[in-house]
């Protein structure tokens, strides 16, 4: 409700002059339905599997393989910015991924020995 006076003026500033074709409403559809609705059960799914601290971090990669899969679908090109730092980023999860990862009890224990 608290964004409603900025996003209502902005719809109406942005309302389309020709109608939608109908192609859009059905990648409209498509995106709400199998990404938004679907992937949520998978995603939760896969965090429950492989633990949320390391499965998160492959949402961080994401962005950058669909740059990735945009140049042979769609024609984009990669500039070296880019690229940089999709590998920059591919390489800190990477590692991420292999940093051991200490559980709530063991960090109690270990704090409560005096371990800092």
């Amino acid at each position: 409700m608290v964004s409603l006076p900025v996003t209502v003026p902005a719809t109406l500033f942005a309302w389309p002059a020709q109608p939608v074709a109908a192609p859009s409403w059905w990648a409209f559809g498509y995106v709400a339905v199998f990404s938004m609705w679907i992937g949520f059960f998978a995603w939760y799914r896969g965090l429950a599997l492989g633990g949320t601290v390391r499965v998160s971090q492959v949402q961080l990669v994401q962005p950058f393989f669909s740059m990735l899969l945009a140049v042979p679908l769609l024609g984009e090109r990669l500039d070296a910015l880019t690229l940089g730092f999709g590998v920059a980023v591919i390489a800190t999860v990477f590692l991420g991924r292999r940093m051991p990862v200490q559980s709530r009890t063991t960090i109690t224990t270990l704090t409560s020995r005096g371990t800092p």
